[in-house]
């Protein structure tokens, strides 16, 4: 699996924006893969921490950290970019060149468990953003090469998982450990020596990994069974950058060589939308063989070992759930010794320093969690400490830095524990448009045929919604409860993009938080009364304190002059809108607007259908389509004697 540059080829870039932040200087790690050729970069992360006053000078071994816990077993470091104001170009791409190799012997050993890599120093003008790459093809500075070839792929998905697939081991276990009350220095000791035999463990003669497809998520293939492997079947002494991928699947006739694609679909398509659709799942469980055969039978016995002084007993509960990027053609058995096994021993550590400082204390609670930032081509692991809230400071200051690292946007909910990966959770069918746990219908306009306007720009909304319409849950609101039921798709939005926990309100449920903040009389609680825009923007700000931003019209003939600032209330903000006209309202989805020829189109969301949640029948009746003002046969689909009040929900700025 060596992969050296032996002649100048190009760059690989998936990642579609290699540069996170312009107009500021600063350091970024390039992240690539064993499994791929050298000198593709999959991702960046940023480097936050630098010593003081020196923002190119990365403080190595909180870096180091970060990363360890990051960064899936599967995906490297392979170089570092600098971005700078005037660079200077073959002396910043030394200075990366080396700031990538002091990271590489933190990360993997002076040894280099991935081998001799070649390591991209690339340079970029913060300014204009334009980027120069150069190549060491070994690890050293004082030779590099300019690459003057970038290939910037248009398929970067396809790329990572056509050929890809995800390990995953759960492992939880409690680690009780016993120390003299009157000596403070010998628990921190007592606890590392126990949390290094948990290590010792993972490679133990008695332990066996049975490697499996996830069930949940995945019909296997005819004849994929487990496989196990002990301890003794596996190479720990072996570099990855040296196991040689096999074509074949079943890898020859020893079970013991059967690569990963042995539990992976012999065909599936690989999506853009998200690659959790998609990525292969294969399953590895530690099991402890304590039931060896003695050579003599032997009646059970029991050994005591009294404490010499006052001791204390404590127990420690650790949740272990370790990620690892695999090429489908990499042996199982170096995928469990290669990276399932020391993905769990980096997590364990990364745990334990975190106990450590507070081991007489209130212990962390430290748990795991995997997520799937948009723009990330690869999951991320993150460990919270779980004893504070979500919007506890030191929590919200946790994922902001992640925000940053990852180049997310600081005003949208990512990372949040909600917005995990559930693999528990996940069905055979997952292209489908139902949502588990809900019987209703999620962001059905996806695949509607174009709305007709030629050369124009869609501006969506962004994010998945659910759609409520007339008679659902078997309450009858034909005729008055449109409004609501916009209202309700609008905070569904909010729901599933994590902005907020609660249920989606029913009607009286609306009514009665008009009431309480004093607009409606209590009267109005159970009755068929119509609400608006306003009444709308009231609930949002009471239930969600949601800002809302109202625009007026005075016919329906004026929306068309309105569909610039809807395109960028969808690129800015994202959230559906309310549009209410007289006696009737609809939920919008999205503009298409030529701004050349005024042309455009308003994509609806019909809250008035009163039939099944059947998608091919919504579809085909138009109850979400693509509306134009006045159509081809000149009818007009907003009503010219009537004023519009059209409601902007806008998006909470939190992560």
């Amino acid at each position: 699996m060596d992969n050296p540059v032996k002649e100048k080829t190009s760059i690989r870039v998936l990642c579609r924006n290699i540069v996170l932040i312009k107009n500021e200087v600063g350091l970024q790690w390039l992240i690539g893969s064993p499994f791929f050729p050298a000198v593709t970069i999959v991702s960046t992360f940023r480097c936050l921490h630098t010593l003081p006053s020196k923002v190119l000078s990365p403080n190595y071994l909180q870096e180091a950290e970060d990363l360890r816990t990051l960064l899936l077993r599967g995906f490297c470091l392979i170089g570092a970019l600098i971005a700078e104001k005037n660079p200077r170009l073959e002396e910043n791409a030394r200075d990366a060149i080396d700031a990538s190799i002091r990271m590489r012997k933190l990360l993997y050993g002076d040894g280099g468990e991935l081998g001799c890599q070649n390591l991209i120093g690339a340079v970029a003008d913060s300014d204009s953003g334009k980027v120069c790459f150069y190549v060491s093809r070994s690890e050293d500075s004082t030779s590099i090469e300019t690459f003057t070839s970038v290939f910037y792929d248009d398929q970067p998905e396809k790329y990572v998982w056509e050929n890809g697939c995800l390990l995953r081991c759960e492992l939880g276990f409690k680690l009780p450990f016993c120390f003299p009350v009157n000596h403070s220095t010998d628990p921190k000791e007592i606890f590392k020596c126990a949390t290094e035999s948990i290590i010792a463990k993972f490679k133990d003669s008695q332990v066996v990994y049975m490697v499996e497809i996830l069930k949940r998520t995945q019909t296997p293939e005819k004849g994929s069974r487990p496989v196990i492997f002990r301890c003794s079947d596996l190479d720990f002494h072996r570099n990855l950058s040296k196991v040689e991928l096999l074509s074949d699947k079943f890898g020859g006739s020893d079970a013991k060589s059967l690569t990963c694609s042995y539990f992976c679909s012999e065909s599936k398509p690989v999506s853009s939308y998200n690659f959790v659709e998609t990525a292969d799942i294969i399953e590895v469980s530690l099991l402890l063989n304590r039931s060896g055969k003695p050579q003599t039978a032997t009646a059970p016995t029991a050994e005591y070992f009294p404490a010499l002084e006052e001791a204390r007993v404590s127990v420690l509960e650790f949740k272990l759930d370790v990620l690892c990027y695999a090429a489908k053609d990499l042996p199982l058995k170096y995928a469990v010794s290669s990276l399932i096994i020391p993905g769990l021993i980096d997590q364990l550590t990364s745990m334990k320093k975190a106990v450590l400082p507070h081991l007489l204390v209130q212990h962390p609670q430290l748990c795991p969690y995997h997520f799937s930032p948009p723009g990330v081509l690869h999951p991320i692991t993150v460990i919270y400490e779980l004893r504070y809230g979500e919007t506890e400071m030191k929590q919200v200051e946790v994922r902001r830095s992640l925000h940053i690292r990852l180049g997310l946007p600081l005003n949208r909910p990512l990372l949040r524990t909600v917005n995990a990966l559930k693999f528990s959770t996940l069905e055979n069918d997952r292209s489908s448009l139902i949502r588990k746990g809900s019987p209703l219908l999620k962001d059905v306009h996806i695949g509607l045929p174009s709305s007709g306007v030629s050369g124009g720009l869609v501006s969506l909304v962004q994010g998945s919604y659910e759609y409520y319409h007339y008679l659902q849950d078997g309450f009858d609101d034909s005729g008055w409860g449109c409004a609501y039921r916009s209202l309700q798709t609008i905070i569904s939005w909010f729901r599933l993009q994590h902005y907020t926990s609660i249920d989606v309100p029913s009607h009286r449920e609306i009514q009665h938080s008009l009431v309480e903040i004093g607009d409606k009389d209590p009267s109005f609680i159970g009755s068929r009364e119509w609400i608006g825009a306003i009444e709308l923007s009231f609930v949002l700000d009471k239930l969600l304190g949601v800002n809302c931003k109202v625009i007026n019209v005075r016919s329906g003939a004026e929306l068309p002059e309105k569909c610039r600032e809807l395109a960028l209330h969808f690129e800015n903000q994202g959230t559906p809108i309310m549009i209410g006209g007289g006696v009737l309202a609809y939920t919008l989805l999205g503009v298409d607007y030529d701004e050349a020829s005024g042309d455009c189109a308003f994509l609806i969301l019909d809250p008035h259908y009163t039939g099944s949640d059947d998608l091919k029948k919504i579809i085909n009746g138009g109850w979400c389509s693509w509306k134009k003002a006045v159509d081809s046969k000149g009818k007009t689909f907003f009503l010219n004697d009537k004023f519009y009040n059209l409601l902007l929900p806008q998006r909470p700025s939190m992560v």
